[in-house]
């Protein structure tokens, strides 16, 4: 049985991780006194005492953890967004590329991907380095996730008798911390416009970005390169054309992978009368699933060698 600690088991991603690794059959839990939580040198004996930490702190705190622990030999997936640029780390998205599961197999570092980002990156990506979206394109992200993404206090705000908003933008400055990871990844080099949203469900998301398309690059080709890249991925879907046809006449509902370390993607499009075509990229996942905590269970998975849906939720996703 290998050893786990969860530092930050207490916050919404901690507690999710926790929940999952319960029903793991391979690892045991570790975990810190109440009131020990804080105390960095308990914390830096768990952490020596474990075979793999996972960090569920704020972004700050986790840094000065990583700090604290540079003299003890340890393995560690952050789940903040301290260290998904750094160079030292390998970013824990392990359909980024056919040699990114041995990256972080062989990772002493681990940086868990944020939850918009992981849409942007698993929709861009493919089509960037196939030359079917130019990576200088000024391109404009939209995005809504549930209220779970924004801590214990915003879910206490949705939850209450009087929920404060039906649906509210954030991060208007222009400057969400999901966008450094979201350019590098996918391979961006235009500055990007990335507006985040609430809506009133507890969990769920959806990422879309819309495109107008360069001559002779048409919307069934954008679906087949997403499905040709991720077609031995077992936790990406590419929905058809006629599956994203239906879905076109009806709705998309953001709550419907719930549960799920799965990303179910679409292509929707449409050509006008006058020869100019347009398209519609859509990610949907679970912000608490493959946006955060199934996500830490699957790199821990990974870097521990063992399957990588062991711990997890059965999926309930349905494209």
């Amino acid at each position: 049985m290998k050893k786990i600690f969860i530092d930050g088991e207490s916050g919404t991603t901690g507690l999710q991780i926790r929940q999952h690794l319960r029903a793991h059959p391979e690892v045991t839990l570790i975990s810190i006194d109440e009131d020990a939580r804080k105390n960095l040198d308990e914390k830096k004996r768990l952490i020596a005492e474990a075979d793999l930490t996972i960090m569920c702190l704020p972004d700050l705190a986790a840094k000065e953890l990583v700090s604290a622990v540079q003299s003890i030999d340890c393995r560690l997936i952050d789940a903040s967004s301290a260290h998904r640029t750094a160079a030292q780390w390998v970013y824990g998205l392990a359909e980024l590329s056919g040699t990114q599961r041995e990256n972080i197999r062989q990772a002493r570092r681990v940086t868990n991907p944020g939850c918009f980002a992981t849409g942007a990156i698993l929709l861009l990506r493919p089509l960037i380095r196939s030359g079917k979206v130019r990576a200088d394109a000024p391109l404009a992200i939209n995005a809504i996730s549930g209220y779970s993404g924004g801590g214990a206090a915003m879910v206490r705000e949705y939850e209450s008798e009087a929920p404060p908003f039906a649906h509210h933008l954030y991060g208007l400055s222009f400057n969400h911390k999901h966008l450094p990871e979201m350019a590098l990844y996918s391979g961006l080099e235009s500055p990007t416009i990335f507006i985040p949203a609430v809506g009133n469900f507890h969990r769920g998301m959806l990422v879309s970005i819309p495109l107008f398309l360069a001559p002779g690059v048409t919307p069934e080709q954008l679906r087949e390169c997403l499905a040709q890249c991720y077609s031995d991925e077992p936790f990406v879907r590419v929905a058809s054309a006629q599956e994203s046809s239906a879905a076109s006449q009806t709705r998309l509902e953001a709550q419907v992978v719930a549960g799920s370390n799965t990303v179910d993607l679409y292509v929707f499009g449409n050509s006008s009368g006058n020869d100019q075509s347009r398209a519609l990229l859509v990610a949907r996942l679970d912000n608490l699933g493959k946006g955060a905590s199934t996500a830490a269970v699957q790199n821990m998975n990974i870097m521990l060698g063992f399957p990588e849906s062991l711990g997890l939720l059965e999926s309930t996703g349905a494209v």
